[in-house]
């Protein structure tokens, strides 16, 4: 159901301020947000949530946001389009475009104004096939449709042409007029399409197409894309996204004229070539015939010319070589040469062996001397090499009597050196209870074991008393005196250690002879 009509009886108020009543609207004052919150309620009960409005930009401020009035010649309203609505318009907003503007109406209480909340903005009419235009025309530029290095260059003689146009289109005429009169040999080939309308675009589109894929096959050098004057609606088609793809991945060369001079469309740009007239289009692809009749009398003249100069150059040549002796008595040459052959085969002959004799006595005296050298030379190597094997054994016996003289030189000096030598002598050594040699008195202590070390054995005792003036008592159980029959143990070395003569000497008290220490 539509919206009842308007009833200000009907619109309900706000209960902050409280709005007048109808019984007392007459002299009763109300205050001013009262009367605003009746004129919001009153707009927004009266009018749809979104209203379309078509008008023509004026006062337009850019901002944050869009401020900007829309006008006829009956009224003007203010609208504001936020930031966020804005940036979805895809076209430059300018005082005098005419746009369709949709949105909500409400009330401004601070600015006192009724204001249109735009949502969404399009442009109108010819405004807007315009922008899309020249949308289209930037977004193909930056994909290098209109590049001068993507355009293919026009055949010099096209003998077969197609023609994408209507049937019924006047600037078929011109075109088949203008090829008749300029060459007649020249082959055009009719594609008939719609040229206006919404079914035209798709329709050149794919004759573009069909001619790029079967052109080769059809002998077809160039096409011809035309199409007579009209407004912009009437040329939209050249303008479409679909027929700017077809002329620009077309293989073979394409011109295109359509409209009149001061047209330009987007088929126009991507074409190979752009002329500004159907009759100019043919021009340019179809020769013609008397300038071709000329350039032909010009270079046939050249051609006979050059031919003239050829023949006359080649006489001369049979005539110089008509005038040599080769030429004319070929026999008496040849006959000559293999005399001369002859007379050189005898020669070489003749001098063959006498070049070769003295060759062969060099090579036999050479090899005479060689069996000659051979085993002298074999004698003497092998001399030398006794005399080598000889010198090698002499070497050898020498190092080793000095290496054996040189080794028993060394163990005389080890055995002169050799501890137990000493010891022969009447020498011996005591170890302390660590098996260390002692060196003084203050290293024991009474009940240390300790072992004296003489040139036979070992005598183990044990120590009663520690004296530095004299020698220690013995204990009061009997010492034991061990021989040991074992390899005498090697003392450690020790840095300015010395044997100690060892004795026998009667303990004081007793009759019985004990092992005793000598101090040192």
């Amino acid at each position: 159901m539509g919206r009842l009509p308007f009833n200000p009886d009907h619109v309900r108020t706000p209960a902050t301020p409280a709005a007048p009543s109808k019984a007392d609207s007459g002299d009763q004052p109300v205050r001013v947000g009262a009367l605003a919150s009746l004129i919001k309620t009153a707009l927004t009960d009266g009018l749809p949530r979104k209203v379309r409005v078509v008008g023509e930009v004026s006062n337009f401020s850019s901002r944050t946001h869009w401020f900007f009035s829309l006008k006829d010649e009956q009224a003007t309203i203010r609208c504001v389009c936020f930031a966020s609505s804005a940036r979805r318009v895809r076209f430059p907003m300018a005082d005098g475009l005419e746009v369709v503007a949709t949105g909500r109406v409400d009330f401004f209480n601070q600015a006192g104004q009724v204001q249109l909340y735009v949502d969404q903005i399009e442009p109108v009419g010819q405004g807007a096939l315009e922008l899309r235009l020249r949308q289209l025309i930037d977004e193909l530029r930056e994909q290098g449709y209109f590049d001068d290095a993507h355009k293919r260059v026009m055949p010099t003689f096209a003998q077969r042409i197609a023609v994408v146009t209507s049937r019924s289109a006047a600037a078929l005429q011109d075109v088949i007029n203008t090829a008749s009169k300029r060459w007649p040999g020249c082959q055009l080939m009719l594609y008939d399409v719609k040229v206006q309308g919404e079914a035209a675009a798709p329709e050149i589109a794919a004759a573009l197409r069909t001619l790029s894929e079967q052109g080769g096959q059809l002998g077809i050098d160039a096409v011809l894309l035309t199409r007579g004057g009209g407004s912009i609606e009437d040329l939209w088609a050249f303008n479409e996204r679909a027929v700017a793809d077809a002329v620009y991945h077309c293989k073979l060369p394409i011109v295109a004229a359509i409209g009149h001079e001061t047209d330009t469309t987007v088929a126009e740009l991507v074409a190979d070539l752009r002329c500004a007239t159907p009759t100019q289009a043919a021009m340019r692809l179809v020769p013609e015939q008397a300038a071709l009749e000329q350039a032909l009398g010009h270079w046939a003249g050249r051609l006979s010319q050059e031919l003239r100069r050829r023949l006359r150059d080649g006489q001369q040549r049979v005539t110089a070589c008509a005038s040599r002796a080769i030429f004319r008595r070929p026999a008496e040459l040849v006959e000559r040469a293999r005399r001369r052959l002859d007379e050189r085969q005898l020669q070489l002959a003749r001098a063959l062996p006498h070049r070769t004799a003295p060759a062969r006595q060099r090579l036999a005296h050479l090899d005479d001397r060689l069996r000659a050298a051979l085993p002298r030379q074999l004698h003497q190597q092998a001399d030398r090499v006794s005399a080598t094997e000889s010198h090698l054994h002499t070497a050898a016996a020498r190092l080793a009597r000095e290496q054996r003289q040189r080794l028993q030189s060394t163990v005389r000096h080890l055995e002169a050196v050799s501890p137990r030598r000493v010891l022969d002598r009447g020498y011996s050594y005591t170890l302390g209870p660590d098996g260390q040699v002692l060196r003084r008195v203050a290293d024991v202590k009474a009940g240390d074991a300790l072992t004296t070390m003489l040139s036979d054995g070992q005598v183990r005792s044990t120590v009663g008393q520690a004296s530095d003036a004299g020698a220690s008592k013995p204990t009061d159980a009997p010492p034991s005196a061990d021989q040991s029959s074992k390899p005498f143990p090697s003392p450690e070395p020790s840095k300015g250690g010395r044997a100690k003569r060892s004795g026998r000497r009667k303990a004081a008290g007793s009759g019985a002879d004990q092992p005793t220490l000598f101090g040192s």
